[in-house]
């Protein structure tokens, strides 16, 4: 019974201060409610006819619109509830009426379940700062500097009797693939909760080709041969360095607060290749080196396909063209994968 009034009450004060609209009250008009704890709650009308008004609203809808709840607590007494903090008695609630809505301030005489307005102004700025940060990132034109890492692979296309598959097998771990980048990313549509936009920039990348074995690439007046160096080496592989263009549409989903969840993208590129060698260690740790386009593309295209998640961005790229000249070296494809930062 005590909860169910004391409910009433709540809502009652705060009709009756939306009724008021900051008008002088008149402390003649008034409603009295005693609890049997010897608390009153008084409220205040301009008239009888605005207190008798409040049998038209539904009070326990303007409650739970309030956001608050009632809550028995050990040793009898009833607490207001909001947001998490806890108010006993000589609880104070503060409506007001604003254009955009309605404020209400909860406070009390302990100190320490109240919020300092300075702190609440400090949540309040922190708030603000960062729905600012994300709409940034929502409608700017984001400049992006990027380092990828990652790991290649051949894709056999066609067999040759010159260049039997197992020549230049590959490393799993050792074929490594590291990339700089640095790119826009203006919004094209724009939504609530996604957005498209379009990744473009420009990318240095090193693709290392490790080979098992003693293998080791050679540069032949007929084309790329892969011999056995007829000793045992440590490693033997065949880099190659482009710099590129990529462009990438991406969709971009976003939550309820307007922060990114996450983000998927498919699109294209085109490379073009800065220089290349072949590096060998020997057994003795010492290393040989040399340069040569070894009758590689000097130009390479294919598709590319992002997922992000938060701060990474993992990657798919496979070349459509050949890593070497027709007739000058296997029938390959490059493919890589890995994740960007």
């Amino acid at each position: 019974m005590k909860r169910g009034l004391f409910l009433v009450a709540i809502a009652t004060a705060w009709l009756m201060t939306l009724a008021t609209q900051a008008k002088p009250l008149s402390p003649t008009d008034s409603l009295v409610i005693r609890f049997a704890n010897r608390t009153r709650l008084v409220i205040y009308g301009p008239d009888k006819a605005s207190i008798q008004a409040l049998s038209n609203y539904d009070l326990n809808k303007i409650v739970r619109e309030m956001g608050m709840k009632l809550d028995s607590v050990p040793g009898g007494p009833t607490a207001i509830s909001q947001d998490g903090g806890r108010f006993l008695k000589d609880t104070v609630l503060v409506v007001t009426k604003k254009q955009d809505g309605v404020t209400v301030v909860i406070s009390g005489t302990n100190d320490s379940a109240k919020t300092p307005d300075s702190q609440k102004d400090k949540d309040d700025q922190q708030y603000k700062q960062a729905s600012e940060r994300a709409k940034r990132r929502r409608e700017g034109n984001n400049f992006d500097y990027g380092v990828s890492i990652g790991l290649n692979n051949f894709i056999q296309q066609s067999t040759s009797v010159a260049y039997p598959e197992d020549s230049y097998d590959l490393r799993p771990l050792g074929s490594r693939y590291f990339a700089l980048s640095a790119g826009a990313m203006p919004t094209i549509i724009r939504g609530k909760y996604a957005s498209l936009k379009l990744y473009y920039g420009v990318e240095v990348a090193w693709n290392n080709f490790m080979f098992e074995g003693n293998n080791v690439a050679e540069k032949t007046p007929t084309g790329v041969a892969f011999p056995d160096a007829g000793r045992d080496l440590q490693k033997s592989k065949l880099t190659v360095c482009t710099i590129g263009v990529p462009v990438v549409p991406r969709v971009t989903f976003y939550n309820s607060d307007g922060r990114k969840i996450c983000h998927i993208g498919l699109g294209g590129y085109v490379n073009y290749r800065l220089d290349s060698y072949r590096k060998i260690k020997e057994a003795d740790g010492s290393k040989d080196r040399r340069h040569s386009d070894y009758y590689l593309n000097n130009i390479r295209y294919g598709l590319m396909a992002h997922l992000g998640i938060r701060s990474f961005d993992f990657f798919v790229k496979y070349d459509l063209s050949p890593l070497f000249e027709v007739g000058k070296g296997p029938d390959v494809r490059t493919l890589t994968f890995g994740v960007g930062f």
